[in-house]
C-alpha cells in the first residue's frame, strides 16, 4: 500500500474513535427539559389523572408544596439493555476498524492490535452504570382563569421522553 494512505487512513479512523467515544458518552447525557403544557379540564379532573400516570409509570410522590401548587414525583429509570447491546457493538465495530488499521501499519503487532477489540464491553458497562438513576418529575398546577371554560395549565420540569410521553398520554397542548 502507498506510504501516504496509512497514515491518513489511521487519522481518519482516530476521528471516527473520537466521535463514538462522544457518542457513547452522550448517551447517558442528562436531558431534563421545562415544558409548559395546557389541558382543557380543570384542575380537579386533571391531578387524579396525573397521579395515576406517574403511578403506572413507577413514579411515587416525593414531595408536596401547598403553597406553590407543585408536587416533585421521582422514580428509578431503568437503563435500556438494547442500547448497552448496540453501544457495545458500535464500539466493537470502531475498535475492530482501529485494530486492522493499527495491525497494517504495525504487522508485527497485529495480534495484540485485535485484542482491542475486548475492550469493547467496557463501553456497555459504562452506559448501564450510568443510565440507571433516579429522576425527578417537578410538576406545577396552575388554573387558567382568563380562558371562558375551565382549563388548566401545568409546568413540568423532566426528562425530555417523559414530557413527551406525559402530553400524548393525558392529550396535552403545548402551552407559551
Amino acid at each position: 500500500m502507498d506510504t501516504a494512505i496509512l497514515p491518513s487512513t489511521l487519522l481518519l479512523t482516530l476521528l471516527l474513535a473520537v466521535g463514538l467515544i462522544f457518542f457513547i458518552r452522550a448517551s447517558t447525557k442528562d436531558r431534563t427539559e421545562t415544558a409548559q403544557l395546557v389541558s382543557e379540564q380543570d384542575e380537579a379532573a386533571l391531578m387524579p389523572q396525573i397521579k395515576e400516570y406517574f403511578r403506572s409509570r413507577s413514579y411515587r410522590v416525593a414531595a408536596v408544596n401547598r403553597e406553590q401548587n407543585q408536587v416533585t414525583f421521582e422514580g428509578f429509570v431503568k437503563p435500556s439493555l438494547f442500547l448497552a447491546m448496540f453501544l457495545t457493538l458500535l464500539a466493537a465495530a470502531g475498535l475492530a476498524c482501529l485494530s486492522l488499521v493499527l495491525s497494517l501499519l504495525i504487522p508485527s503487532l497485529s495480534t495484540l492490535f485485535l485484542g482491542i477489540v475486548l475492550l469493547s464491553p467496557l463501553s456497555g458497562i459504562f452506559y448501564w452504570k450510568k443510565a440507571g438513576r433516579l429522576e425527578k418529575v417537578l410538576l406545577k398546577l396552575e388554573a387558567n382563569p382568563n380562558q371562558q371554560h375551565s382549563s388548566s395549565q401545568l409546568t413540568v420540569i423532566a426528562h425530555r421522553d417523559e414530557l413527551i410521553e406525559l402530553q400524548r398520554a393525558l392529550q396535552l397542548k403545548l402551552g407559551k
